[in-house]
């Protein structure tokens, strides 16, 4: 089955310009090209692919300040209809970008749409990248924010005891760590994890990969490339269960949605974790979006599925979370 004409429409007209993607350029030049990147997706007329924010929310800028003095740009959307004082369930959302690109902005229809359909404050954050800043770097960054917005509910609004955690692609694959990491270190804890075509495993080669080497958003070159930009200590790192959550062990996780896209290289990851998370006895719902590609939830207006995929994760958030 073909790709949705809006969505071939739009990858034609996309690389024609993007002839420089962000992940497969040498460390010296991610930056430039990623900045570049971002740019694009902030022209005029780029809400009709992007979309826009949802006008149910009201959306504030704040700053999580991490031990260490490191701080942290985040982006808070509280359903409007909400009672000022009343303290809704929270989720975390990180976004995707291959670790070495994207920003809050990418995530801005997902997560202020999550917010207003179910019921719930969801914190966007704006983590650092490598190669700058390299595993473990990320995780550990989205961790920290996580406790940040535990130990600050009061400020927020929100109920650190209805607390999930979200993320696309390589966000994905920091929900899945920092659930885990919340595991291992005794908090805060999470009710729910959601993620979205996750990338979960540097170690293995995958059918997906080569089936979809040459598809829209992301191909294997970005793959292939990216582990030399994310990891710059030696080999065993790729590995590590905070770099791989494939890689560890997965008793006593919390509940996992996982959606994955039909023309996507990443599409056998989720499949594997949804398979490692059962194993160990973890509940997961697996969807695979047929005609959806990497990246819809960036891209509503040019990828159908999108929208089912908004409705399926908001009614897995409210149940989970007991929102409203």
């Amino acid at each position: 089955m073909p790709l949705p004409l809006r969505t071939r429409v739009f990858w034609g007209l996309y690389r024609t310009f993007d002839v420089a993607p962000a992940m497969q350029q040498p460390a010296d030049k991610v930056r430039k090209a990623a900045d570049r990147r971002a740019k694009s997706l902030a022209l005029p007329g780029s809400r009709f692919i992007v979309g826009r924010t949802d006008p149910r929310v009201t959306v504030r800028d704040d700053t999580a300040t991490l031990p260490d003095g490191t701080a942290l740009p985040i982006r808070v959307y509280r359903p409007g209809a909400a009672p000022s004082g009343e303290r809704l369930p929270v989720v975390l959302n990180f976004h995707g970008g291959g670790w070495v690109s994207g920003n809050m902005r990418q995530s801005e229809w997902w997560a202020s749409s999550v917010a207003a359909e179910a019921g719930v404050v969801v914190v966007s954050v704006g983590y650092r990248l490598a190669p700058e800043h390299p595993y473990p770097s990320p995780p550990e960054d989205c961790y920290a924010a996580t406790v940040w917005v535990a130990e600050h509910a009061a400020d927020l609004g929100v109920d650190a005891e209805r607390l999930a955690v979200m993320g696309d692609s390589a966000g994905g694959n920091l929900a899945a760590v920092v659930a885990m990491m919340a595991r291992d270190r005794s908090g805060p804890a999470i009710a729910l994890q959601v993620l979205l075509y996750p990338s979960v495993d540097f170690v293995g080669d995958y059918p997906s990969e080569d089936e979809n080497a040459h598809a829209p958003v992301l191909a294997k070159k970005d793959l292939d490339n990216v582990p030399d930009l994310y990891f710059h200590g030696t080999d065993h790192e790729r590995g590590e269960p905070y770099a791989s959550p494939l890689r560890g062990t997965h008793e006593n996780l919390p509940p996992a949605l996982i959606q994955t896209a039909q023309y996507d290289p990443l599409r056998d990851h989720g499949l594997a974790y949804a398979a490692a998370l059962r194993e160990a006895g973890v509940a997961a719902r697996h969807t695979n979006y047929v005609n959806a590609v990497h990246g819809y939830i960036s891209l509503p207006g040019v990828v159908p599925a999108a929208r089912q995929a908004l409705g399926e994760a908001a009614a897995e958030i409210r149940s989970a979370l007991g929102a409203g």
